[in-house]
This record gives structure tokens, sequence and C-alpha cells, in this order.
């Protein structure tokens, strides 16, 4: 049997024997695109390419990339596991023209490579084309039409609604109509019973999609209508899984040799046998196989979880996972993280960033399985709860409140509720479930609501870009502008033909400065990037927009950026040699004030360590070192041992920023500094964790760390004068020593004043009626002066109390209220109260406050002690 990996190799070998330059997996995580999270089609990384924003360095190209859909319009999650196609991660197998080739040489190859290369059964095939909209005003795509009946039977050649053969990204951007490729996969039987063309397009497990080729020869406007690109081009995506299913005669993508031995060694971990069913146990397995990648390969490429943005996706995609070993394979115990050193393996050649980060990627999956396993089988009994009141109400929603609780308390995402209500045939009340979120962001959705209008073409004049690196003035032209509102604001984004900006990236933050219009001066307030666009920010636009531009970045700004640039790379290369080589930068930000540096490493760097570390990176600046900037080749820069971060794009052609050969040679698009001189000195100001296995440096450099030091030495100075001692060290040890005697004094006071406080309670405690015999009842203000004395003292009573008591002890501690409530197992069970209850029924409102505690004890604080004799009172009104 075709392995998957020869599978993949033939693919990428018969497009390079087209003319296709075959490029690596852009990483799954999308950076400098506000429309997307993750990586959802191969286009992604080439839609500068469509828009003609950038010109490629290659027409045709070839590859295999990983995607990931979980969220937005694109959003599989429900289906995964459940069916035998859909997966959250998946490698889209693609090949591409930017204004080389278009609709005929498409459809030849992909014709030639299934049939011929593959040697699928042409009789399986169907193929499905453009029937037109004559809403929109487009026709059917006839030219896709008579090319296909060159090599496939006109009865083979369906005609498909917009939906499914014209391809668009989302609401805006490149577009255009398709045509796809389905394999019937099922036994002959089944084919003369119906005919496979009346099942495509018809969610039939066996009849399926297993090729798109987009013709992108449209741009989308944010009013809806399309205008045309100025070169038309071609998007091809084969869903590679699905591929491997067919020319492995199998049934499922989860029968293939892509998944089964993920499942296999599964297997042995939970000792369950993987049946092959839509059973509850083997969609978990389905599940797991699936989830992992999706897991592994989004932290390796650098998102870790969070509970914001695409980490929460991350989060989310883990839970689930959880959730079903932990409830259909009866496994207990973190289970993701046995997978990693399989999964790495699989996919070395291809995908070997996670290889090279395993540990790290491992011990961030552990510590979330950890986490969610602590409050997990408390919220599964939750939602049991939760389940059983909506029944009994006769309701089919969940509550959204409730969905929210599970949430915010148990760490449920919407997603897990919703599937674990839709076992339980119950919807959830995701309206409500919003409304709480809202509710706790505390701010409207308006508020970050950001309303970006098209772009308004000024001039095509193309020039250079970014030309910052060697010029901080630029005389240049506006090419286009666009409006965006925020906030009840608007602003404006302009692109220039060149520039000297720097847009943010990398870490570095974006350069700001000014734009000279003529005799009108607009303020740049930030650069960004939106994919390869360099994107100027101001509040107002030039009267004149077709004036000639001087650009002037803040030159001061740019130059303390840099310094702490060039520090980062300095830092980096002295955390290998104190840590080890297992130190890889794991995020960044370098701006004109200092630099901040998370980096992976598993435990709090001691202050030993981090004197190593400044001590390195200070004698590398006093050296001088001179820092050469080169453009090269990558695979030569990786020679020359150059650091390329997970989870960044490189191109073919890479700059290099060489800080000594023998110290520090990294990939980076940063500005910096000309001699490591410049930067003066260097000092750490903190160390802290950020995730598991991440740690963060922040740092400063310059006249920064210079007044920093300074301000510390004038602080130990001005607590020496204050202790009247050359060495304030060991005049604050004593300080310290006396402290503690005092305070082991106090106690002992403090105990001798609860006994006589004891004594003063019991001698003034009341009886009430109880059971055909008396309780105590004691509630009285006491004057003490921390709220810990008023449990000590309710247990002090206890001991002499009896069987039947009710006790309430109140305080005012520094003008806050207090109050203590103790009582017996037997007044519970008779009476139906407990102490929590009392709070909250009786006392809570009249101090302004709340608490909470056990059955038996329990205590509450608030904000108005006035009321405290209220409080003793109506606790014995009670009784």
């Amino acid at each position: 049997m075709i392995t998957s990996v020869q599978i993949r190799q033939q693919f990428l070998d018969y497009f390079k024997s087209k003319g296709h330059h075959i490029v690596s997996s852009a990483p799954i995580v999308v950076k400098n695109d506000p429309s997307l999270l993750f990586t959802n089609a191969g286009m992604n990384q080439f839609k500068d390419y469509f828009l003609g924003n950038k010109k490629p360095e290659f027409e045709r190209i070839a590859d295999t990339q990983k995607c990931l859909r979980v969220s937005g319009k694109h959003n599989d999650l429900e289906e995964v596991g459940v069916d035998t196609y859909h997966h959250t991660m998946f490698e889209m197998l693609g090949n591409w023209s930017f204004g080389n080739y278009f609709k005929a040489e498409a459809i030849a190859w992909s014709w030639e490579l299934l049939t011929e290369v593959f040697k699928i059964d042409k009789d399986k095939l169907y193929v499905t084309i453009f029937e037109g909209d004559a809403k929109e005003g487009l026709p059917k795509d006839e030219e896709a039409y008579q090319e296909w009946r060159k090599v496939i039977a006109e009865d083979r050649i369906l005609l498909g609604k917009k939906k499914d053969n014209f391809w668009e990204m989302g609401d805006t951007g490149p577009c255009g109509p398709c045509t796809e490729i389905h394999v019937d996969c099922r036994s002959e039987e089944e084919k003369k019973n119906i005919p496979g063309k009346s099942l495509v397009n018809n969610d039939h497990p066996q009849v399926i999609e297993i090729w798109n080729n987009v013709f992108i020869q449209f741009n989308r406007l944010k009013d809806g209508s399309l205008e045309s690109l100025p070169a038309k081009h071609v998007d091809t995506g084969m869903g590679f899984e699905r591929l491997v299913r067919v020319l492995q005669s199998k049934t499922s993508n989860y029968d293939t040799d892509v998944f089964t031995g993920t499942i296999t060694f599964i297997e042995t971990l939970v000792h369950k046998k993987y049946g092959f069913s839509d059973s509850k146990q083997d969609i978990a397995f389905r599940v797991l196989s699936d989830h992992i990648r999706a897991i592994a390969f989004t932290i390796a490429d650098g998102q870790l979880p969070s509970n914001t943005g695409a980490g929460y996706v991350i989060r989310r995609i883990l839970r689930r996972a959880v959730r079903y070993y932990y409830s259909y394979l009866d496994y207990k115990q973190p289970l993701l993280h046995q997978l990693m050193p399989l999964l790495a393996k699989q996919f070395e050649n291809v995908f070997p960033e996670l290889t090279l980060q395993l540990d790290f990627v491992s011990k961030v999956v552990k510590e979330e399985e950890d986490a969610f396993l602590r409050t997990l089988d408390k919220g599964l009994r939750k939602i049991d709860d939760i389940i059983k009141d909506t029944r009994r109400s006769e309701s089919e929603i969940i509550n959204g409140k409730a969905a929210f609780e599970l949430f915010d308390t148990y760490g449920f995402p919407i997603d897990l509720t919703r599937l674990i209500g839709s076992e339980n045939n119950l919807l959830v009340d995701e309206k409500a479930f919003e409304a709480e979120m809202l509710q706790q962001k505390s701010r409207s959705r308006a508020a970050t609501t950001i309303d970006t209008e098209d772009w308004i073409l000024v001039n095509d004049e193309k020039g250079n870009g970014f030309v910052g690196y060697d010029d901080i003035l630029v005389y240049t032209r506006l090419t286009k502008y666009r409006k965006i509102k925020a906030k009840g604001k608007e602003h404006y984004q302009l692109v220039l033909a060149e520039t000297p900006f720097y847009a943010e990236s990398g870490g570095q933050v974006g350069d700001t400065g000014v734009l000279e219009f003529g005799n009108e001066s607009i303020k740049v307030t930030d650069t960004r990037k939106e994919n390869d666009l360099i994107i100027h920010f101001t509040d107002s636009l030039p009267a004149d927009i077709h004036s000639a531009v001087i650009a002037k970045i803040n030159v001061e700004k740019r130059l303390f950026t840099s310094y702490n640039h060039t520090a980062t790379h300095l830092l980096h290369a002295a955390l290998r040699q104190v840590l080890g080589k297992h130190v890889a930068q794991k995020g960044s930000l370098v701006n004109d004030q200092e630099l901040r540096f998370d980096f992976s490493h598993f435990a709090k760097i001691t202050d030993e360590e981090l004197r190593s570390v400044e001590k390195i990176v200070n004698d590398k600046i006093r050296e001088n070192i001179k820092v050469i900037t080169k453009e090269l080749p990558k695979e030569e820069a990786l020679q020359l041992g150059a650091m390329a971060l997970f989870g960044e794009k490189y191109g073919d052609k890479v700059r290099v920023v060489i800080i000594d050969p023998e110290y520090s040679v990294e990939l980076c698009g940063g500005t910096h500094i000309m001699n490591t001189g410049m930067i003066g000195t260097f000092k750490i100001v903190s160390e802290s964790a950020v995730a598991a296995g991440v740690r963060r440096l922040e740092a400063l450099t310059g006249s920064a760390a210079f007044n920093y030091l300074y301000d510390q030495l004038m602080g130990l100075k001005g607590i020496a004068n204050l202790l009247k001692t050359k060495d304030p060290v060991k005049a604050i040890e004593k300080i310290i020593q006396e402290k503690q005697e005092l305070e082991r004094k106090v106690e002992k006071l403090e105990t001798k004043q609860l006994l006589l406080l004891k004594d003063s309670l019991l001698s003034d405690s009341t009886v009430f009626p109880f059971q055909g015999k008396v309780a105590n009842f004691i509630g009285s203000i006491i004057d003490i002066g921390n709220p810990d004395h008023l449990k000590k003292l309710c247990f002090e009573l206890k001991a002499e109390l009896g069987a039947d008591y009710l006790v309430v002890l109140a305080a005012n501690i520094s003008g806050k209220p207090y109050v203590a409530v103790m009582i017996s197992e037997s007044l519970i069970a008779a009476k139906g109260w407990d102490a929590p209850q009392l709070i909250k029924e009786h006392i809570a409102a009249l101090i302004k406050g709340g608490g909470g505690g056990q059955k038996t004890l329990a205590t509450a604080g608030g904000q108005d002690s006035s009321n405290l004799p209220l409080v003793i009172e109506k606790i014995k009104n009670l009784l």
C-alpha cells in the first residue's frame, strides 16, 4: 500500500516537474493579518500576491500547508471525530499560479495527476463548475466547462451554485469561480442503485470533494461589489487526508496511516480497542488523534493556550479532547502529552518544528491537561445537575447563566457545554451566555468594533517598499489610503510607494514620525503590517493627497529602540550560554523605553544565573562588537548557524544579524545599531513566569538602565540614612529579628486576651429551648484587632458550649465590619440552617458585604460597621 509520506512527495514532485517552486508551509498561527487568527487555507500566505500588493519571486509555487478551521466562517469543530473526513488541523496540498497559467493548465494537470500518477479510476470522478449568478452579473464558467469536456464525459460535469462553486475567503478580498473534483468511493452495487452525480455536494460520507481549483479573478469590496484583479491567478487546494484515504482504499480518513499510528498508541495507553464505529468510545479515539495535531503544531508555531484570541481556541480544542478521554475512555490522568514523541516522529521531515521543540510542547500540553483535570470532575457533576434542572423545568435549553458559570468557575469552553448538551438532546442559550461574557468584561462590544472602509487608490506608482534600514527620510508618493472608525473616532491608514518607517514586527514596535505633504505635516502615530503591506496610521488625511511626500521617522525613538533590539540578541545568546541550548525565543517586545524577552525554560532563574547573564551581555557591550547585517539565501544563513524563530515565515532570502559569528547569529528583520558599545549598559529589572515552560525577562539599556541603577542606589542610600548606618542590610536584618520577637510577645498577649474574652462571653451567654432541653446562644461585638481571632475564639468556645449552640461574634476592625457564625450540627439538622446560609440571608445586606465557609462555621466581611448591633439582634430574633 502506498504510504501517506509517498503520496505527499509524489504531489510535490509532480508540480516540481511542471516548473513549480516548492515552498515550506507557513506557520499555522497568522501574524500581521487582522482578518485571521489561523491559517485556514493554503492561499493565506499569498494574499498580497493576489491583491497586487507584492510581486512574487516565483510565478509557480507548490506546497503542503498546515491549516486550522475551528473559528470564524470555516468552523468544522462540531463534525470532527463524529464523521470520517472533517479535521481541526489538516494539510492542504496546493499548486499556485500568480498571473502565469490559468484554467486550461490547472484543469489538465489536476486530471493527469489524479488519473495517471495516482491511478484513480476515471469512472469514480465527477467535476463541478460555476453555473453563474444573475444577481451578481456573473456568467457560467464556460472556459472551465470546455476544458473539462476534453478529458471527462459531459454527464460527469455538474453545474454548481455560488455556495459550492464560487470561492471567497471572507466578506472581502480575493475570490473567483472554482471547479471541484469529487470522488465516489462507494461499492459497485451502491453505484448501480444510486448514481454518484446525485450525491455530489450532498454530504455523503463516501462521495467527497477531493480537490478544488479556484480561479482568482475578482476582489470583493466592502459594499459587496466585485472588481477585477490586475492579474488572474490559480489557487488550488487538495485535502491531503482525503486523498490518502482514497489512494489507500479506506472508508474513513482515520483508517489511513495518517492517523492509525496515533490510534494504536492510544489503545495501548487506555487498554481499550478502537472499533471503527459511531460509539462514543470510538469517537473519542478519533477526536484525540485529530485534536493532538492541532494542539501540537499551533504551540510549536508559537501560540500558547490562553483565555483570549487564538490562545483560547487552542485551549478549547485541548479541553474538548481531555473531556473525551476522561468520560469515554475512562482515563483520568494526562494523556495528550504522551502522544507528542510519536507525532513529532511522524512529521519530522515535513514539519520539523515539533521535533525541535518536543520537550517544550509536551510540557505546555501536560500543564494544560493537569489544570483542566483538576476542575473537570466537579464541572461534569455541575453540568449533570444543570441538565437535571433543565429537564425538571420541561425546557430543552440550558440556561445561559449556568453555561457561563461552567466557563467561569470550571473552565468549560462554551462549545464543550454545547457538545455535552447535544449529547443530551439539549441546546444552550448562547445569547444569554454572550451577555454574561460581555457583562464580565464590563465593556460593550461597540467599544471594540473597528469599521474599515475599502482602499482608495491614489496612484499605482511602484517603489521599493521599506527602505528604512539605510534611510531615515525619503521623498515618495501616497499610493492608497483608507478610513477606519474605532471607538467613535475616525483614523486613516496610508500606504507609500517607499517608506523609512519600520512596521511593527518580530516584537519591535512600529516607527512614528511625520509625513510632509507640501506645507502640511501629518503625524504618523504607528506603523504596522497587514500581510506584507506597510501601513502608516494617522489621525487625519492631507488636503492634497496627490502631492509629493517627505516621510521622516522619529530618529531618537528609532535609535533607542535599536539599542534594545540589539541588546535582545545579546541577551538571547547569553541565556543559551548560561541556561542551555533549549532556550528559544517565545515572544518579545522592543521599544524605545525597555525590552521584554519571553523564552522557553522550565524553572525560575536563580540570582546567580541572572548575574551571569547580565555579565556576559555587558562584557559584549564593552567589547564594542560591530553589528553586521547581511541578506543571504535562507539555506546559506542556516549553515552559518543562524537561529530562526519558530512560528515565523521566512522567504528564500533572509536578513541575518551577526554580533560576532561565535556569539550571536540570528535571522531578524528588525533595526539594529552599528556597534554594541552604543548600548552603554544593560540591566535586568524583573524575571517572572508567563506560561507553562515560558519565562519572561524585562531589561533596560543605555540611559534608562543608568537612571534605574542610580535610583536604586539613591534609594539604598536613603534607607541607610534613615537607619543611621553604613550597612543597611545588617540593620534591616536586626529590625526583622526584633519584629519577630515582638510578634511572638504580642501573640502570647493576644492568646491571654482571647481566653479572658472567652470566659467573659461564656458568662454572658443565654439559653433558648431546644428539643425538650436548652441550647446556648452567644451574640456579642468584641474588641479585637485581627479578623482571624473571630474564628479562633469560636473554636475556643466550642469546647465548652456542649452539643447545642449558636454563636455570632462581630468586630469593627479599622472601620471594617467582620462577623463569624458558628452553629452546632444538631441545630443544622433540626432547623435546616447552616452558617453560610445565615450570613447570606440575614447578615450580608446589613454589613454591605458577604462571605462563606463550612456548614458549621462561616465568616463574612463588609463595608458598613454601623449595623453590627442589628446583626446580633437579627440572629437572636431568629431563635
